[in-house]
């Protein structure tokens, strides 16, 4: 699954023809040009063309570095930007960049990158996903939590703010990108609070990993902690090149995310739902308005990859209500959370019942039915549907502060 060279290891995402690799090192964003050409080559004897969509939060340095790479390449660069902030995440974001897109006549095989974090590449995929009914996409992930979740696997969409609030990715399409190209010396530049998001996601894929062919991924995380902080790149790669093989894994069995609640059907695994681990509390916890990890306002709002954190806290617990779980896997879900300073409970959180009904919103729903996903242990998640109310509200109070 992994074919390393010095400091890059490469996974590959197996979806048969529509397969791609996931590359993962140091100094892949100057390169990022020659990757695209290898898989674009000039067609007619004009250059190609290609459209960039950035992430407008990103340092300027990680642009022009793409943009260099890409011109140098040989290919004519048109470019938008998006900010980086949920409430953008929206249909008049996709409009204008389609309006964009389409004022430089893109044709249907050139390529969308999208270089940024997880709403950049959300919104740029989607785009791609749509325009001309579908054109080229490669990712290029800038934050952790993009390397290790959002860029691989081929959910795009946009959020849709409603009567009752803000509906997380409830408009979207599955399109795969061609490529993902992720540079771990962006991640230098990325502030604490953001890397420490991303370890979120890292420490649900070790809920799960045990199934998809690393069941030690939770305990080798935790041990890896200090030289992961300090930003190394060489575990820093490992550490990345781990979380994705594990997607890969289930998106590899399960693309579209439709096996039965009890898993792929013949393989006694479980499909791409359980990706969601702690995500139907999290999505029903950052859209609440004005949460912080510290309390204090400035700090609001919460991060998707802390929401993700609270949501593992909250899982764990109803597991333990649900008798799936032992009664130590929720503390054992805390410390590693608070060893990267991720918060593990929340202020001003409204009543469990508002909670709940923000859940019951939620896209994974069926039949009125909520579906979560509960750890049984430190690298095995089970789907529960319609779990007990009473349980769903005792992992909502372990979160409140």
């Amino acid at each position: 699954m992994l074919a390393t060279a010095p400091l890059v290891s490469t996974v590959r995402v197996p979806l048969g023809e529509r397969g791609y690799d996931v590359r993962i090192g140091p100094g892949l964003l100057e390169r990022l040009g020659e990757a695209v050409a290898e898989m674009f080559p000039p067609v007619g004897g004009r250059p190609n063309r290609l459209f960039l969509v950035y992430d407008a939060g990103i340092p300027d340095e990680h642009v022009v570095a793409a943009s260099r790479s890409l011109a140098h390449a040989g290919f004519r660069v048109a470019a938008a930007s998006v900010q980086p902030h949920e409430p953008q995440k929206n249909l008049g974001t996709l409009a204008r960049l389609l309006v964009d897109i389409s004022e430089t006549r893109h044709e249907r095989g050139e390529p969308v990158v999208a270089l940024g974090g997880g709403v950049t590449g959300d919104v740029a995929g989607f785009m791609a996903a749509t325009y001309r009914r579908g054109v080229p996409l490669i990712q290029v992930p800038t934050t952790l939590l993009a390397m290790v979740d959002a860029s691989v696997g081929g959910k795009t969409g946009v959020n849709l703010l409603t009567e009752t609030g803000l509906q997380k990715n409830l408009v979207g399409a599955f399109h795969q990108p061609r490529l993902v190209l992720a540079d771990v010396r962006v991640l230098h530049s990325l502030p604490d609070r953001q890397f420490a998001a991303g370890l979120a996601e890292c420490f649900k894929h070790g809920l799960l990993s045990a199934d998809f062919g690393d069941a030690d991924l939770f305990s080798w995380t935790l041990s890896a902690l200090p030289r992961v902080l300090r930003r190394e790149d060489s575990v820093t790669v490992e550490l990345i090149a781990r979380n994705v093989a594990v997607k890969a894994a289930v998106v590899g069995g399960d693309e579209r995310e439709e096996a039965a609640a009890d898993g792929v059907a013949g393989s006694g695994k479980p499909g791409r739902a359980v990706l969601n681990l702690g995500h139907t509390f999290a999505h029903a916890i950052e859209t609440v308005p004005d949460l912080s990890p510290t309390g204090l306002r400035e700090d609001a709002p919460l991060l998707h990859g802390e929401a993700v954190g609270l949501g593992l806290v909250a899982a764990a617990t109803t597991s333990v209500a649900l008798g799936k779980a032992e009664p130590t896997i929720p503390e054992r879900v805390r410390q590693a959370l608070e060893a990267v300073r991720l918060p593990v409970r929340v202020r001003n959180l409204p009543a469990a019942g508002a909670v709940l009904d923000r859940m019951l919103e939620d896209k994974k729903v069926s039949a009125g039915r909520l579906r979560l996903v509960a750890p049984a242990s430190l690298g095995r998640s089970v789907i529960v549907v319609d779990p007990p109310e009473a349980a769903v509200t005792a992992g909502i109070d372990a979160v409140r502060s």
